[in-house]
C-alpha cells in the first residue's frame, strides 16, 4: 500500500494531479483546498490513501495525516462516497471538521457541495463520537483560526478535566446561548462544569 509520494507536480486537474516520482506519474484525488496549494514544476508531498475496488486502484492525497484521517472518517456515514468526502475536505480543513463534528453544526458540513440538509444532520450527528485524535484548533498554518476561540478554551479545558468531548460540547453549545458566558473562557467552563456535575 502507498502511504506517502513525494515528487514534481507534473499537472493540475479539476480534481486530480499527477505527480511524477521518479519518472512515474502518479494521479492522485485530492480535495480542493489541497489542489489549490499544488503548482506545476514544484515539488509536493502527499499523505496517500490506497483504495482498491474490483481492478481499480485508486490514489487520494492529503496534505496531513489527520486529514487522511478525516477522509475515513467522513465515509463512514451512510451516502457519503469518496467524492463527497473530498468536497467536504475542499471547504473544510480539519480543525473546522472537528469543530463542526464536536458541536453539532449541520450548517457547516452544508457548505460542501453535494451536501444536501438531510446529508449534513447526518454527518453532524454521526460524526460526534468519530472525531479523530488530535486538538479541536488544530491544522496547517495557512489555516483561520476558529471563530469562537472561547468555546474551543472552554472544551479543550473540560475534555482535559475527563470529560466525554461530547457531552462537554453539549454543555457549552448551551452554556454559550446565555449572553454573560458568551466569550468568556471562564464563564464557560463554570457553566460547564455545573451542567456536567448534575
Amino acid at each position: 500500500m502507498i502511504g506517502k509520494l513525494t515528487g514534481l507536480v507534473d499537472s493540475v486537474g479539476e480534481d486530480t494531479v499527477i505527480l511524477d516520482v521518479n519518472g512515474v506519474g502518479y494521479r492522485v484525488q485530492a480535495p480542493a483546498r489541497v489542489l489549490a496549494h499544488l503548482k506545476a514544476g514544484a515539488r509536493a508531498s502527499l499523505i496517500i490513501e490506497t483504495a482498491i475496488r474490483e481492478e481499480e486502484i485508486r490514489l487520494f492525497g492529503f496534505e496531513s495525516e489527520r486529514e487522511r484521517e478525516w477522509f475515513k472518517a467522513l465515509q463512514s456515514v451512510q451516502g457519503v462516497g469518496a467524492r463527497v468526502a473530498l468536497a467536504i475536505l475542499g471547504v473544510l480543513a480539519p480543525a473546522e471538521l472537528s469543530r463542526a463534528a464536536t458541536f453539532g453544526d449541520k450548517a457547516m458540513f452544508a457548505r460542501a457541495p453535494g451536501v444536501g440538509p438531510k446529508l449534513a444532520q447526518r454527518l453532524a450527528s454521526e460524526l460526534k463520537d468519530k472525531v479523530p485524535a488530535g486538538p479541536v484548533s488544530d491544522g496547517p498554518a495557512h489555516i483561520a483560526p476558529p471563530a469562537d476561540d472561547a468555546m474551543s478554551d472552554a472544551l479543550s479545558a473540560l475534555v482535559n478535566l475527563g470529560y466525554p468531548q461530547s457531552d462537554a460540547a453539549r454543555v457549552l453549545m448551551s452554556a454559550s446561548e446565555r449572553p454573560e458566558n458568551s466569550g468568556n473562557v471562564a464563564a464557560l467552563i463554570r457553566a460547564g462544569l455545573k451542567e456536567l456535575g448534575r
